[in-house]
């Protein structure tokens, strides 16, 4: 942004959000309401973690750097509805029941923590509001994935770019704007068989995702149409809730072929 002055180097990301506004906002469409369990993954200064147990909210702040860990220990002392885990949200283990997160993790962890939330199909999210960077906002969000992986994620999560956040809302000031992502499981769930078939499915499409659609679902014209694809259009503009809807049907043993 042009006439903001030198920043301080910030190799981890950590722009620390105290927009009590934007937090509020968080707290009330992540869902955190009484008793429910979430997680904000890299906590800070705990900010979003106090919004969440006054919400009524079980709430798990995850953060990595000791000093900071301490000061979240000895803020919450005393607050049965707060843990702090001095631990990388990239391996700290994740709830085995339902969690909800509500988070402003360092910019520079984001595809790490979509990795981790989105990747594996047994994890048990149930939602999240993430602030990211714009840049990556933009490609998260976008309805036609840009890789397997983000189809992978795209197909059994729809993912919204609900708020662009100014660079004041942080301290200290990131160089870039910010986002709000909405993550939401879509509201059909994929059974395992499934997802076996989806992730085969990516796999084969974006190996070539030039290629036409109707070249990797070969005489199966209907199920496209009925997944409302074009077959003449290339895999890289199939979009995640269409990946969706192709995973159903095969699923559901209608990938016979047109004959």
């Amino acid at each position: 942004m042009s006439g903001r002055p030198p920043l301080a180097a910030n190799p981890a990301g950590a722009h620390f959000l105290r927009d009590r506004t934007l937090i509020a906002q968080m707290v009330r469409a992540c869902g955190a309401g009484q008793g429910r369990l979430v997680l904000d993954l890299g906590a800070g200064g705990g900010a979003i973690t106090a919004a969440l147990a006054q919400a009524g909210a079980r709430v798990i702040a995850v953060e990595r750097d000791p000093r900071l860990a301490a000061r979240l220990r000895r803020r919450f002392d005393g607050e049965p509805r707060v843990r702090v885990v001095e631990a990388d949200l990239r391996r700290v283990p994740l709830p085995h029941r339902e969690f909800l997160v509500a988070a402003s993790p360092p910019f520079s962890l984001t595809t790490a923590l979509c990795r981790r939330l989105l990747g594996d199909p047994a994890v048990p999210l149930a939602g999240a509001e993430l602030i990211v960077q714009w840049g990556a906002a933009r490609w998260l969000a976008s309805p036609r994935p840009r890789d397997a992986e983000t189809a992978w994620w795209a197909a059994r999560y729809q993912i919204r770019l609900t708020q662009v956040i100014g660079a004041a809302s942080f301290a200290p000031p990131p160089r870039v704007d910010a986002a709000r992502l909405s993550v939401r499981p879509r509201t059909q769930a994929l059974s395992p068989h499934g997802l076996r078939l989806l992730r085969a499915l990516l796999r084969t499409a974006y190996q070539r995702p030039g290629v036409r659609a109707a070249a990797v679902l070969r005489d199966r014209r209907r199920l496209l149409v009925r997944a409302a694809v074009d077959p003449g259009a290339p895999v890289a503009a199939v979009t995640g809730e269409q990946w969706h809807r192709l995973a159903v049907l095969l699923a559901s043993g209608l990938a016979g072929s047109d004959g």
